[in-house]
């Protein structure tokens, strides 16, 4: 019993050990502290504005795919730029532009949700990141599936 005690705490002292502060590791000359937030001019960003964010698909029949759009203008002074859109599970397909749309002009955010294996109530996410002041845009959808016999 004393051996494994003894072998316990060995492998927790390396395990913590080994461990170090990740703010450590940051190169400060590698980093450039000039530019803050409070230094960016707010005019001149660009800027999501959606016609909607939220989308319910109503009652989906078990296995079909429903697909929205998401219709978005960028009320901004600069060009807009999606870096990512990533959905809450992998039932959930986002399509974006992956140019940048200058301003004034609009684009779509294409959501596929395959409901294949799913039922009951589903309620997802589509999280976009882009040079926007906050760079993140959660939209959602919702849906009740229903098996084909109901």
């Amino acid at each position: 019993m004393k051996y494994r005690l003894f072998a316990l705490a060995i492998f927790g002292g390396l395990i913590f050990g080994g461990c170090s502060n990740a703010a450590d590791k940051i190169d400060e000359s590698r980093t450039d502290k000039s530019v803050g937030l409070s230094d960016v001019d707010g005019d001149e960003l660009p800027e999501f504005t959606f016609e909607e964010d939220f989308h319910d698909f109503g009652n989906v029949k078990e296995g079909e795919t429903a697909t929205h759009e998401f219709k978005f203008t960028n009320t901004g002074k600069a060009p807009l730029v999606i870096t990512s859109a990533r959905g809450s599970c992998g039932c959930t397909v986002p399509e974006y532009p992956k140019t940048p749309v200058a301003p004034g002009e609009s684009g779509t955010i294409k959501v596929s949700f395959d409901s294949n294996g799913r039922s009951g109530r589903q309620d997802k996410n589509v999280t976009l990141t882009a040079n926007t002041v906050p760079n993140q845009k959660i939209l959602k959808i919702t849906s009740i599936v229903v098996k084909e016999d109901q």
